[in-house]
């Protein structure tokens, strides 16, 4: 089962969204949780897992692109999509780029396109979660092994002795 959290400072979009959601999941809902306040919603994901999130850009108490920038440190391979009735080129450019958002989205959603993105973003969840990232270590080999390949290949004898 899919968690999903949503968070916009207008209760009505709040509503509509879920609404919205549980329609496209008619056989399997996911578990959704709704905030008005980011903080909140911040708070609650530092205790909880989330496979989604859709966030609106303009929220009085923090913005959305603040939210998810925050969220990428605290919950990395939750799927991020912002919502703005805003298609200002800015708005779009930082929750692209600082937010690292999956997906822009314009208000008011087009169903399908909403469809689209969430289960294409779930998908993606699915994924990171399959492959978790590698270690500090991992990176670490795979760059000395970049700069100097067959480095880290050692070659033992039976004794295990290394050969040179």
């Amino acid at each position: 089962m899919s968690k999903i959290l949503l968070v916009d400072d207008e209760g009505n979009v709040l509503s509509a969204l879920q609404r919205a959601l549980l329609q496209m999941f008619r056989g399997a809902p996911p578990q959704i949780e709704s905030y008005t306040n980011p903080y909140d919603a911040l708070e609650r994901i530092c205790y909880c897992d989330f496979d989604l999130i859709i966030c609106d850009y303009h929220m009085p108490q923090m913005s959305g692109g603040e939210l998810l920038q925050a969220l990428r440190d605290v919950a990395p391979n939750t799927v991020r999509i912002m919502l703005s009735a805003s298609a200002e080129y800015g708005t779009v450019l930082s929750a692209i780029n600082q937010a690292q958002a999956f997906r822009f989205m314009a208000k008011p959603w087009d169903a399908a396109e909403l469809e689209q993105n969430v289960r294409q973003a779930l998908a993606l969840r699915a994924e990171l979660v399959a492959a978790p990232a590698p270690t500090p270590q991992e990176l670490e080999a795979r760059r000395l092994e970049a700069e100097e390949p067959g480095l880290l290949d050692v070659k033992r004898d039976d004794d295990g002795a290394v050969i040179l």
